[in-house]
């Protein structure tokens, strides 16, 4: 119940922001409707009106449109890849009015038959009948979902053009959000670099739905109870001479089960450290912690929130936490930076990192 209070006890201003979108777009959908349908000039007058709009309420959200059948248009609205903004998106979604000739999607869908469906980018075709794939294993990873996708005309030099390609058509063979969810690691090679036995590209889906029910049936309900931790604090000085302070809990990243909170929570938070060598002050320390408690006892229990630590160094605290999931923690985090907007400059971003790789280097520290 406490986390639907922190939901639903959100400031009215950002509630009435999306009912007021709404209504703003009820007042003009059939104005809307012609111009897709009729295909000409969507950017001009139908893209242009919408994005101010869809900044206003959140930016780094995308929009896509198109004829879902002859007399319904789509609407996706898509954070392209931003973790943080997929409960937004969902939400947002989720409190469209119904409108009969409106189909209001939350997030790139999969496309129902990928074998007829080809995109076709900076000069390359992407087709699953000539693509393929192969598992990377490793050793030490052995929960983590590395995929390598051969193309046929893959070099070196169009490497980029090729892996953005790629990306852009899982979401699409996938729907993006499993696509962000299933696959840890993505790379692209051609079939003369490959290494492993090629899988035709049709199969890779099922194999995704495999590799996830093994992690669920290994992971559902791992917890780490952190009462008798023991906290390390470390100390030096960066190339510009400041000096730096983390605070990490050395005994969570000796846990073994970490790829059962694969989510990497990173908090930015940044203040004002010229006269004190980059490190805050009285005032500006004590504001951090109480964001910080706070953050921690307004976080929902069932989402196995854990608090790895924390860096100060240069004008910015960073602070790591490690979570199940990411939609819950989202908008927990959003609604307390509305609260501390005015005393802190708070920034977050999320990506998954099941095995906390990006906290090595406190691992060569404590050994």
């Amino acid at each position: 119940m406490r986390f639907l209070n922190n939901i639903f006890g959100k400031k009215e201003s950002e509630n009435d922001a999306v009912q007021d979108f709404w209504e703003w777009f009820k007042k003009n959908e059939q104005t809307f409707f012609e111009i897709v349908k009729s295909g000409e000039q969507i950017d001009q007058h139908f893209f242009s009106k919408l994005l101010p709009k869809i900044d206003s309420l959140r930016k780094e959200l995308y929009f896509l449109t198109g004829m879902y059948d002859s007399d319904t248009v789509e609407l996706v609205i898509t954070p392209d890849g931003v973790i943080k903004n997929i409960a937004f998106v969902e939400l947002l979604i989720a409190s469209a009015p119904s409108l009969p000739h409106w189909k209001f999607t939350a997030l790139k869908p999969a496309i129902a038959d990928m074998e007829k469906f080809k995109i076709k980018m900076y000069g390359f075709s992407f087709d699953i009948n000539e693509m393929y794939f192969y598992p990377v294993q490793h050793k030490y990873f052995p929960d983590e979902v590395d995929i390598v996708i051969v193309h046929p005309d893959y070099t070196e030099e169009n490497k980029a053009s090729i892996i953005h390609g790629i990306e852009i058509f899982l979401d699409n063979y996938m729907g993006e959000l499993n696509s962000i969810i299933a696959i840890d690691n993505l790379n692209v090679t051609s079939k003369d670099l490959a290494t492993e036995e090629l899988i035709p590209l049709l199969k890779l889906k099922d194999y995704l739905i495999w590799r996830e029910k093994e992690f669920v049936e290994k992971y559902t309900d791992l917890r780490h109870h952190s009462t008798d931790d023991i906290y390390t604090a470390f100390e030096g000085i960066l190339e510009n001479d400041l000096p730096i302070l983390a605070i990490i809990n050395t005994t969570l990243l000796d846990w073994d089960g970490k790829a059962s909170h694969p989510w990497i929570v990173t908090l930015k938070i940044s203040y004002d450290g010229t006269t004190t060598q980059g490190m805050p002050n009285r005032e500006t320390y004590d504001l951090m912690d109480n964001f910080e408690e706070e953050l921690m006892n307004s976080l929902p229990d069932d989402i196995g929130v854990l608090n790895i630590g924390r860096e100060t160094a240069d004008n910015l605290r960073e602070i790591y936490l490690a979570c199940t999931e990411f939609r819950k923690i989202t908008m927990t985090i959003d609604q307390l930076i509305e609260q501390y907007e005015e005393k802190l400059q708070i920034d977050y971003g999320i990506y998954k990192d099941k095995y906390w790789k990006s906290f090595e280097r406190f691992y060569t520290q404590i050994e």
